[in-house]
């Protein structure tokens, strides 16, 4: 697969263009990919009370559901979103990920994870308490995926 830069000034808006023969798994996912570098970079409506907040993405830890919804966690605050899990699962980047039947999470912000092999283990973020549990289903998918970055942050 060629990769093909070009610039041009006088353009108003960045635009990217995949050219292929055929839409195949390769070219999916280099589609998503693009998506979710754009993704990234957006903002989310979430709701505290009767107040609207935008928030980036990055901002977000995990989401979460409770008693009163899906909350989305940042490292000081809570907000309630009004789409359901599998919504955000839908349009979210790929730096979030499902981890648990009620729990999706950035894995731009996991500090660390204690792995408990008879139960879930416990996924931790840098500069705050909260922490989320890994379902032992979603555990080996969630190192795949660490995995996988490392080694592409490494190139």
């Amino acid at each position: 697969m060629k990769i093909r830069i070009e610039i041009d000034e006088n353009s108003t808006e960045d635009e990217v263009i995949i050219r292929c023969r055929e839409f195949t798994k390769q070219v999916a996912a280099v589609q998503k990919a693009v998506s979710g570098v754009n993704n990234v970079f957006g903002k989310l409506l979430l709701y505290k009370g009767n107040t609207e907040y935008y928030l980036m993405l990055d901002e977000i830890l995990f989401f979460e559901t409770d008693e009163n919804g899906i909350s989305a966690h940042t490292r000081n605050e809570v907000y309630q979103t009004r789409y359901k899990l599998y919504e955000l699962e839908d349009f979210l980047p790929g730096v979030f990920m499902r981890v648990s039947k009620s729990t999706i999470l950035n894995t731009d912000h996991i500090y660390s994870i204690d792995r408990n092999l008879t139960a879930s283990s416990v996924v931790a973020f840098q500069g705050t308490h909260k922490q989320v549990y890994v379902s032992r289903y979603y555990y080996k998918p969630l190192i795949s995926k660490l995995e996988e970055k490392r080694l592409h942050h490494e190139k």
